[in-house]
């Protein structure tokens, strides 16, 4: 089987989401462009690290001048209407990447499916040739202010998540949880 590689350009949507309640939720990155709409399921923590990267390559971008004054100096409008069904998982997240494209002034985000477990990078398409089962691969083209909006929506959407316990900072479950600072005992 080849790679498949969805490839968004002129990206209208790109969002973080969950199905399910709080606790047991599954998470998504939904994108919608000209080419389509891809739907990848990815961990909690590869959504919260994602955010953290994207801010962290922007201020950078900025620190450095690489951006543009134009393309810096747009605003954000972050886009909390949910995810779009009927979810199609086009695949489940190994690995993702981002990148600056100087040229274009374009954020690239990459995610790579699970694969072989040989396989821990994430490869480009030249590399991929070289496999007989490459792993399928999502790209992003996203402006900076698309970038910082999706920051501000999936920031907001993983800290929606359950409560923290006031004495130890683990996650709360409807029912309570064995709270290591209790010796054991239900809160």
């Amino acid at each position: 089987m080849s790679r498949i590689v969805y490839r968004h350009d002129s990206v209208e949507r790109f969002i973080a989401g969950t199905v399910g309640v709080p606790g047991e939720r599954t998470f998504f990155l939904q994108v919608r462009s000209s080419s389509g709409l891809n739907c990848v399921s990815v961990e909690k923590s590869q959504v919260m690290a994602l955010v953290e990267r994207i801010k962290e390559m922007v201020r950078e971008l900025r620190r450095n001048q690489l951006a543009s004054r134009d393309e810096l100096s747009l605003t954000s409008a972050a886009d909390f209407t949910g995810l779009e069904f009927p979810l199609e998982e086009d695949f489940i997240v190994g690995v993702i990447g981002i990148s600056w494209n100087q040229e274009q002034q374009r954020l690239i985000v990459e995610a790579q499916s699970m694969g072989d477990e040989s396989i821990v990078e994430l490869l480009d398409e030249d590399e991929a040739a070289f496999l007989e089962d490459a792993p399928d691969l999502l790209t992003i083209s996203l402006r900076l202010h698309q970038a910082r909006a999706f920051c501000e929506q999936a920031a907001l959407l993983v800290s929606a998540g359950r409560q923290e316990c006031p004495f130890c900072g683990l996650p709360v479950d409807p029912t309570g949880h064995l709270c290591p600072r209790a010796n054991g005992y239900r809160r």
